[in-house]
C-alpha cells in the first residue's frame, strides 16, 4: 500500500507527506461536511414561499383546487421523480420541490386520495393510498370504547 501512495505522491509531483495530508483532508470534509441535496435550495429562499403558499395548499381541497390555487399566483405543480417540484408559471422554471416546502407527494396524495394526475409512477399510490387491515389475530371488532375509563370515587 506504502509503494502505491509513494507512486501516487510521485505522479502527482507532491511529497509522500503533502498526498497523506491531503488524503485526510478530503477524508475529513466528506465526514463531517453538512449533508445537501445538490438541487436543494437554500432556506432563506424557500421561507417566503412557504409563506405565500402556506394557504393555499392548506385549503385547497382537491389536485385541480390546488392547481388553480397556484397559478393563479403564478406557479404550478410538476412531477418530479417520485415526487413534485414548484415551478414558475408559465415560465417553467423549476424553483423547489414541493417537500421542501413542508408538503411531500405522499402527504398530498393521501390528502387528496388519488395520485397527482399524470404522475408517471403509479406504483407509489399502493404504497401511499393503500388501506391497512389490522394485524391477524387482531380483528376490528368495530368497538370504540377500548380507551373509556370509569373512575369511581
Amino acid at each position: 500500500m506504502q509503494e502505491a501512495a509513494e507512486r501516487a505522491a510521485h505522479a502527482s509531483d507532491i511529497t509522500m507527506g503533502e498526498y497523506v495530508r491531503r488524503l485526510v483532508d478530503a477524508d475529513l470534509r466528506r465526514r463531517f461536511a453538512p449533508a445537501t441535496t445538490p438541487n436543494r435550495v437554500e432556506e432563506h429562499l424557500l421561507s417566503p414561499l412557504r409563506v405565500r403558499l402556506a394557504h393555499d395548499f392548506a385549503c385547497a381541497t382537491s389536485w385541480p383546487d390546488l392547481n388553480a390555487r397556484l397559478a393563479a399566483k403564478g406557479y404550478a405543480l410538476r412531477e418530479a421523480g417520485g415526487g413534485l417540484a414548484l415551478h414558475a408559471h408559465p415560465e417553467g422554471t423549476r424553483l423547489c420541490k414541493a417537500s421542501e416546502l413542508g408538503h411531500s407527494y405522499g402527504a398530498l396524495m393521501r390528502r387528496y386520495g388519488a395520485p397527482f394526475p399524470g404522475h408517471a409512477h403509479r406504483h407509489l399510490v399502493d404504497r401511499w393510498l393503500k388501506t391497512t387491515s389490522p394485524p391477524p389475530g387482531c380483528p376490528d371488532d368495530g368497538d370504540d370504547d377500548d380507551f373509556d375509563v370509569i373512575e369511581e370515587l
